[in-house]
């Protein structure tokens, strides 16, 4: 696999996240998830961009990776939260690229201690995207459960994946 096709594979996933960040309805934005206690799903989806920052703190932060500033799940707007994204999104791209330089494999920091995932610039783009994608999930899935089904447009544009 190609450097360039995990990039094109990254921002696929990233401009699926925005997108429906975008077309999250105001109503929704600070709904209560049912069965979930206080989480809201404007708190889902802050979660997408923070733990994305704790991963480049811990994978990139060490090798000259800017960190990007957390935002706050309680009160981060739809807005504000879309150019999160694309902050954390270069983030996690130099995180990839940083490892394709180095045979494949993001190298490791001090700050990794969890260890339980493969370093390989493929396993890595795997997990971040797999972790984005149950939470989309988790958004979508919350919309029905609140009676607020997202639109046929809006649910046929997560599967765009065309650039």
């Amino acid at each position: 696999m190609t450097q360039n096709a995990l990039l094109a594979a990254w921002n696929t996933s990233n401009r699926a996240n925005t997108y429906l960040v975008e077309q999250i309805p105001v109503a929704l934005w600070s709904a209560r998830i049912p069965g979930v206690g206080s989480r809201t799903i404007r708190e889902i989806a802050a979660h997408l961009h923070n733990a994305r920052r704790r991963w480049i703190r811990t994978l990139g932060k060490e090798h000259g990776i800017a960190v990007p500033t957390r935002v706050d799940q309680r009160s981060v707007t739809r807005k504000q939260l879309v150019s999160a994204l694309a902050k954390s999104s270069r983030g996690i791209a130099a995180i990839l690229q940083l490892g394709g330089r180095r045979d494949g494999k993001v190298p490791p920091s001090k700050g990794y201690t969890w260890r339980n995932l493969s370093l390989d610039v493929v396993h890595v783009l795997t997990y971040f995207v797999a972790h984005e994608g149950h939470h989309r999930g988790q958004i979508v899935m919350a919309a029905r459960q609140l009676n607020h089904r997202l639109s046929n447009t809006v649910m046929a544009g997560l599967w765009r994946w065309r650039g």
